[in-house]
């Protein structure tokens, strides 16, 4: 783990918001950046319900998600986006925040829900956090313990 997440920039900028800390959490990235699995964070996306929604749409207009699936409010340049659902009806929105892993005092979507959603979007850019994630779990002899929603990881080079 990092020495202090709160350091990061990003994250500060999330935590400036003043968001109720039981109504939401980091999601993508964040959580494999909050275990030291991921160097740097380039974005931040968050789940939010409730109280913590209704004062994320005070900073901005919520639009429809590009999952499809609920809506988002956009931070700046993006760097910064609250979802009000997240990738699929297999994530409830409280389940996620309420299953979330408390680092440094701040919420963080489960590494094991974070496994499983990539598993699920299947991106080629979540290939490499599949992997690493994969070789975590496997590690802490958890793999077989990781919820199985998930498509098979292509394999084909696009090149």
């Amino acid at each position: 783990m990092l020495a202090s997440l709160r350091r990061n920039r990003l994250i500060r900028q999330v935590l400036d918001l003043r968001m109720p800390p039981g109504d939401y959490a980091l999601a993508g990235s964040a959580p494999l950046y909050a275990h030291g699995l991921r160097a740097r964070l380039r974005d931040v996306d968050v789940v939010a319900r409730g109280p913590a929604w209704d004062l994320a749409q005070m900073f901005g207009k919520p639009v429809r998600a590009p999952s499809g699936i609920g809506r988002v409010v956009r931070i700046g340049d993006g760097e910064i986006e609250i979802f009000d659902r997240w990738v699929a009806p297999q994530w409830p929105i409280d389940s996620l925040i309420d299953g979330a892993e408390v680092i440094d005092g701040i919420r963080f979507v489960s590494l094991r829900d974070s496994l499983a959603w990539k598993r699920y979007l299947n991106r080629a850019k979540d290939v490499p956090d599949i992997r690493l994630l994969e070789a975590y779990f496997r590690e802490q002899a958890e793999y077989e313990q990781v919820p199985a929603y998930s498509r098979p990881i292509a394999t084909k080079s696009k090149v």
